[in-house]
């Protein structure tokens, strides 16, 4: 009976979707990413998703250019079927009915299942993909600390519910396994979960070992690394118009995005097949305007309604944390965390730079005096690693200096107990099994 009333409320929302008459073109040009449409510049717009039959199915495009001569569509497949004279019709703006019966499923970017549980159940509203932010002035402050399980980051960059935090990180270093592990913390009523370019094999392991706790009260959202880059663009979008439901519902919701500087790349592509010139690195201008417009979607919402707390990760290009997208996503965020290959080379994980990293809402979790006793510790770590090379040549002799003898003394012990495996239970109390771990 459930699938039968899935049914039908998926046949009626395709009725009021469905246009009353049908606006398209003959398709003119086709390339290996893109394809031309004629007839149609007066009745769409940038956003616009176009569908034409091809290889005996329906493909759907998007508009990314609109000029007089026509239309250029970016399809969502990662092959362009069509051939010349192909007739494209207008589908209207890119749309989703997200639904609280969606917890537990997973789609794939355009809200397809990909889980064989059946068709989703649709909501009762229409949200669009790429939503505005809440108003500036309409969003509660944040006050309620979160505590993630993860120790290093309990201490030493802690967050309050509906905050946004980055990981930062190259290839290798660990940053996907940090993402499980905080995707695994409580007090979240959902959960939303975007998985943008990833490697196939990593989504089952996923969804069966980090999330498996929380598999019941989460969405996921998939698109792996050999779709396309309309795909991968769209699967942020969808999980944020996801999580954006659910918070206006109350509900406090974890999303997580893995990771946004492939957003940032398959936005670039679609960029450049639009025409756009190319500004830094590689990147047209569009791309830095549509990271910040992502991104303060997440965060709390009006007062009386839940919030979003976002964690991106970045993937830092060749270890450059400079990188023209790394460096735009850094200033939007209200907190980063920076994983170095270093620590990692050297067997310590999480792999948490623990000097470069930050939250911009700490001290809003901190008391006065663990607010003090992190700048102590923050102190400490500093004098050991700066006079690391001091040490190794020999230059060092204990009693000479105080606090550098403390410092010697204590940090390998914290670097130590910061040490925590996925496996290892999390943590309930940071600074209690901190101060137990140096008393030990």
């Amino acid at each position: 009976m459930d699938a039968l009333a899935r049914l039908d409320a998926a046949l009626a929302a395709g009725r009021d979707e469905l246009p009353l008459v049908r606006v398209g073109g003959p398709i003119r040009e086709v390339t290996a990413s893109a394809c031309r449409v004629g007839g149609v510049s007066a009745f769409v717009r940038l956003g616009d998703r176009m569908g034409f039959e091809a290889g005996g199915q329906m493909q759907v495009a998007e508009v990314v250019r609109v000029d007089a001569g026509g239309a250029t569509l970016k399809p969502f497949e990662a092959r362009i079927e069509a051939g010349i004279g192909t007739r494209a019709f207008r589908l209207g703006p890119a749309q989703v009915r997200p639904d609280p019966s969606w917890k537990g499923r997973v789609i794939d970017a355009l809200g397809r299942p990909l889980d064989g549980l059946g068709i989703l159940t649709p909501g009762p509203d229409l949200v669009p993909l790429d939503g505005d932010p809440p108003a500036a002035l309409g969003r509660a402050r944040l006050r309620a600390p979160l505590r993630t399980g993860v120790r290093a980051i309990d201490l030493f960059t802690p967050l309050c519910a509906g905050q946004r935090i980055g990981i930062f990180a190259g290839s290798g270093v660990g940053k996907s396994t940090l993402l499980a592990m905080l995707a695994g913390a409580t007090g979240f009523d959902s959960v939303v979960v975007a998985l943008v370019g990833e490697r196939g094999r990593e989504v089952r392991e996923f969804l069966e070992g980090p999330l498996a706790a929380s598999r019941d009260r989460a969405v996921i959202v998939v698109s792996t690394g050999d779709e396309s880059p309309m795909m991968r663009r769209q699967a942020p979008r969808l999980a944020m118009a996801v999580a954006e439901t659910l918070r206006d519902r109350g509900d406090s919701v974890l999303l997580i995005v893995d990771s946004v500087t492939r957003y940032a790349h398959a936005a670039r592509d679609v960029a450049l097949a639009a025409g756009e010139p190319a500004v830094a690195r590689g990147f047209p201008p569009s791309v830095f305007s549509e990271l910040p417009r992502l991104l303060e979607r997440a965060g709390p919402g009006a007062d009386g309604r839940g919030s979003i707390t976002g964690v991106f990760s970045v993937l830092i290009d060749g270890d450059d944390h400079n990188d023209p997208v790394a460096d735009s996503i850094r200033g939007t965020l209200d907190g980063h965390v920076v994983l170095d290959r270093a620590i990692a080379d050297q067997g310590r994980y999480p792999a948490i730079n623990l000097l470069g990293s930050i939250s911009r809402l700490a001290d809003q979790v901190w008391t006065p005096e663990q607010r003090d006793l992190v700048r102590r510790l923050k102190g400490m770590m500093a004098r050991f690693e700066e006079t690391r090379d001091l040490r190794l040549m020999g230059g060092y002799r204990a009693g000479t200096d105080a606090e550098l003898d403390q410092a010697v003394s204590l940090v390998p012990r914290i670097y130590e107990a910061l040490r925590q495996e996925p496996g290892m239970a999390p943590s309930s109390d940071a600074f209690l099994e901190l101060a137990q771990s140096l008393r030990g």
